[in-house]
C-alpha cells in the first residue's frame, strides 16, 4: 500500500470519526457504531504505518511520493 493512500485512509477514518461525533450529539442513531468504525479503521491504518516506517530503508525518501 502506498503512504498517499495510507495518509488517505488514516484522513478518511478521522471524517467518520467526526460524523460520529456529531451524530452523538445531536442524539442520533448510528453515533456509536460510526464512532467505533471511525476508530477501527484509524488504529488499523496506524499500525500499517509504523509498520511500513519501521521496515523501509530509505527513511528520508518515505515521504518523497
Amino acid at each position: 500500500m502506498k503512504i498517499k493512500h495510507l495518509l488517505s485512509l488514516f484522513i478518511f477514518a478521522f471524517l467518520i470519526t467526526i460524523v460520529g461525533a456529531l451524530f452523538k450529539l445531536m442524539h442520533w442513531p448510528g453515533a456509536s457504531t460510526l464512532l467505533i468504525i471511525g476508530t477501527f479503521i484509524k488504529v488499523i491504518s496506524g499500525v500499517i504505518l509504523i509498520i511500513k516506517l519501521l521496515t523501509n530503508n530509505k527513511f528520508k525518501e518515505f515521504l518523497n511520493w
